[in-house]
């Protein structure tokens, strides 16, 4: 199994038929001041399976800073079943995550780093500033 779409955005709906929905995909982030509140990000991902990887799987996000520091995890099963499949026998499996209130203690590059079964599969970027200082 792979991910063949990540990425962070200001919300996200998957409606009856499966199609995803995005609203407002972003990869920076400004705040007034340090540490910083965010009131709502989606990390929304998308599951490519095949009909071999139809079963359970473990999945992993973590939040890390520039310094390496885990900042949030989030560790979860994913049961992929038979569904309608798509071209060549393959699935697709779209997930949207909510993150209320995620806390960003200072200005820099911060990394969600998710793994399936163990295995890194993708990091989503965010950077963040902070406001200007005087003569900078």
């Amino acid at each position: 199994m792979e991910i063949d779409l990540a990425l962070l955005a200001d919300a996200a709906t998957i409606d009856a038929s499966g199609k995803l929905n995005i609203l407002g995909i972003f990869d920076h982030l400004s705040a007034g001041s340090f540490p910083a509140r965010h009131p709502r990000m989606v990390l929304i991902l998308r599951f490519a399976a095949g009909v071999r990887e139809i079963g359970k799987h473990t999945v992993g996000i973590s939040l890390k800073d520039s310094d390496g520091h885990e900042l949030m995890r989030i560790d979860g099963e994913m049961h992929l079943g038979p569904g309608p499949a798509t071209f060549a026998g393959a699935m697709s499996v779209p997930h949207i995550l909510n993150l209320d209130g995620v806390v960003l203690p200072k200005a820099g590059r911060y990394a969600f780093d998710v793994a399936v079964d163990g295995a890194h599969q993708v990091t989503v970027p965010l950077t963040v500033t902070g406001p200007m200082r005087a003569g900078a």
